[in-house]
């Protein structure tokens, strides 16, 4: 039984409520739990990252005035609803998209503008560093995008003081604390699961290479300590508080846990930290992680190795573009129906639309789309230009247009998962989505177990995401008993009455998304085509 309005209220009086504020790509998000973890208020901020000099990136300034947009939107949600102002709070916990380029100097200014996951523009480093330290290193990865400056030999490389992802910044400015949660420093640079830090042979390989390029620095002075889920990493500072909420109602002194990337509260938010579990977030991007029994038997470009928020090694495969283009064409549909005067219910609209793609050939007729808004890693495109493509006797119609487009959302994903799965025989009991692509019921859940021949489940938390995933780690650290592990929190004080619905595969759908994949790897040399092409 959950809480009355009028006992949820008390919570928030008595401090006891913890916050979970995640950056994603299109969205700053905000969520506010009780003591149990249950969701009691949400803030949000919308925003979109900017091409700039063939950069992905968001000014600092947006990063700010968006965190405190989002947060004074939690604020008048919680006022509106419960007649309280929040001042007091058990914990708080910030996440973000990982990986990209953040790097200041020994005065905290911004060297060069921050380069998003999003950009493919360090192959060379990446091509360097995963033969140096016989490990894949992604171009997104910061380590890459570090080692790809001192390649191109940038000017700023020899004043970096500090190095950080987007929630490593948010936190330091919320703390002063130079830290990172150990799922998000492996997106950094490679961890060691047995030491959960990062990998002492590479380090030494690194600095071997700064000291090569004539840089007086090494890794470990420039990059965040490491932390495991539920360690301290700091409090919330007068200036921190300030920067927060700028009305001041908000007291310092509040424990701050150690900032995590959205890989990370994904894995939360979905139970999904075990040994044999697996999960899968669809937004902006996409990827699919197993927490893997063993190491896997040889280097994959297309799969990462990263870790659960306690250090636990995790076999990632992660597609830069999901669900864009997807939400291009259904806004093109609702600016169609707005033309001819009608209003338009976004979340009916996405709603219809799905659940038409259900009444599709399971093949998808015959249509081919690819989403690549930006480069694939996984199909080896530095860039990207979405693209729709048809047989000229392919079957057009409404239902294998949107089931075309819900496949390709999963396409890439399904390429590198094939590989881990069947080439490497990779064992998982169960798998769990989030996301927005999981909103209406039983789509895209029967889409991706339809792309990995597997059951998944997708429980009511679904649509919360990272964010309440980030919360949830928040509580963890300040509720945890003794040496209780991450996953029997999980498994025995947030899972154990959550509801959740699962979706076998049929063959038929199998069969269809086989067929379909079949299509679109032929036709890949088309969208290479269109990216030489179209500029």
């Amino acid at each position: 039984m959950g809480y009355s309005k009028e006992e949820i209220k008390k919570v928030i009086e008595s401090g006891k409520a913890v916050l979970g504020i995640e950056f994603g790509s299109t969205r700053i998000k905000a969520v506010l739990v009780d003591d149990k973890n249950t969701p009691i208020a949400q803030g949000g901020h919308e925003w979109e990252n900017h091409l700039e000099n063939g950069i992905w990136t968001y000014p600092l300034s947006e990063i700010k005035d968006g965190f405190q947009s989002c947060y004074k939107d939690l604020k008048k949600n919680v006022k509106d609803e419960y007649g309280v102002t929040l001042k007091k709070l058990g914990a708080i916990g910030i996440s973000g998209m990982m990986h990209g380029y953040l790097v200041f100097d020994k005065d905290d200014n911004l060297l060069t503008p921050f380069r998003t996951w999003r950009n493919t523009i360090t192959k060379d480093a990446a091509d360097v560093l995963t033969e140096e330290f016989s490990y894949n290193i992604p171009q997104r990865w910061s380590i890459a995008h570090l080692y790809q400056a001192i390649l191109n030999k940038e000017e700023h490389i020899s004043k970096i003081s500090f190095q950080t992802t987007l929630a490593g910044y948010i936190h330091y400015l919320l703390t002063g604390k130079k830290v990172m949660g150990v799922g998000e420093a492996s997106g950094m640079f490679p961890i060691d699961p047995a030491t959960r830090d990062y990998d002492a042979t590479m380090v030494q390989k690194f600095d071997a290479l700064l000291k090569k390029a004539g840089l007086s620095y090494t890794l470990r002075e420039i990059f965040p300590k490491v932390l495991t889920a539920g360690e301290d990493a700091g409090t919330l500072t007068n200036e921190g508080a300030k920067l927060l909420d700028p009305e001041g109602d908000l007291e310092a002194g509040i424990p701050v846990a150690p900032p995590e990337g959205d890989a990370g509260t994904g894995m939360v938010a979905t139970n999904a930290v075990k040994v044999k579990t697996g999960n899968v977030s669809a937004g902006t991007s996409v990827f699919a992680m197993v927490v893997l029994e063993k190491n896997l038997s040889k280097v994959y470009r297309e799969i990462d190795l990263v870790t659960t928020p306690s250090g636990d090694l995790v076999g990632m495969v992660h597609c830069n573009n999901c669900t864009s283009d997807l939400n291009a064409w259904v806004n093109l549909f609702k600016e169609s129906l707005e033309s001819y005067g009608v209003s338009v219910d976004m979340n009916k609209l996405f709603s219809v639309l799905y659940n038409k793609a259900m009444e599709s050939d399971k093949d998808a007729g015959g249509l081919v789309s690819f989403n690549y808004y930006s480069g694939e890693g996984v199909t080896e495109f530095e860039e990207g230009r979405p693209l729709f493509v048809r047989e000229q006797n392919a079957k057009m119609n409404l239902a294998n247009f949107m089931r075309s487009h819900l496949y390709s959302s999963l396409a890439t994903l399904k390429l590198g998962c094939d590989i881990m799965l069947k080439k490497e025989g990779v064992k998982v009991d169960s798998i769990t989505g989030h996301g927005g692509l999981f909103k209406t019921k039983g789509v895209g859940q029967s889409i991706l177990a339809a792309a990995l021949a597997a059951p998944v489940s997708v429980a009511k938390t679904a649509g919360e995401g990272g964010a309440w995933g980030m919360a949830v780690l928040a509580s963890y650290m300040i509720q945890k008993e003794g040496k209780e592990t991450l996953s029997d929190y999980l498994e025995n004080k947030v899972f154990n009455s959550m509801e959740k619905e699962t979706i076998e595969p049929s063959k038929a759908d199998i069969d269809g998304f086989d067929a379909f994949i079949e299509k679109y790897k032929k036709a890949i040399e088309v969208e290479r085509a269109a990216v030489n092409s179209v500029k």
